[in-house]
């Protein structure tokens, strides 16, 4: 099974990377862009075939180590491996 993990900061945290990029978008002519939030995407490979048991430890590996969740938000995405 294989696991993304979307980590972003929270709304109302402070994003000054997501400032920058919408004011670059902007310089570069893109101005529909209202508002920009940088994340990170973490791949993980597990090995678990069940559904419920393989979410189970992706969201205890975010609460230990992947995400800080007083200030940052996160989504897992699960996909079998096989295909």
């Amino acid at each position: 099974m294989k696991a993304k993990v979307h980590v972003t900061l929270k709304r109302g945290v402070l994003d000054p990377q997501g400032k920058a990029i919408a004011h670059a978008l902007h310089t570069l002519g893109f101005d529909q862009v209202a508002d920009a939030r940088q994340g990170k995407v973490i791949e993980l490979e597990i090995r678990e075939s069940d559904a419920v048991a393989a979410k189970a430890a992706v969201e205890a590996m975010c609460t230990a180590l992947l995400a800080n969740t007083v200030i940052e938000d996160y989504a897992i995405e699960l996909v079998d491996a096989r295909g």
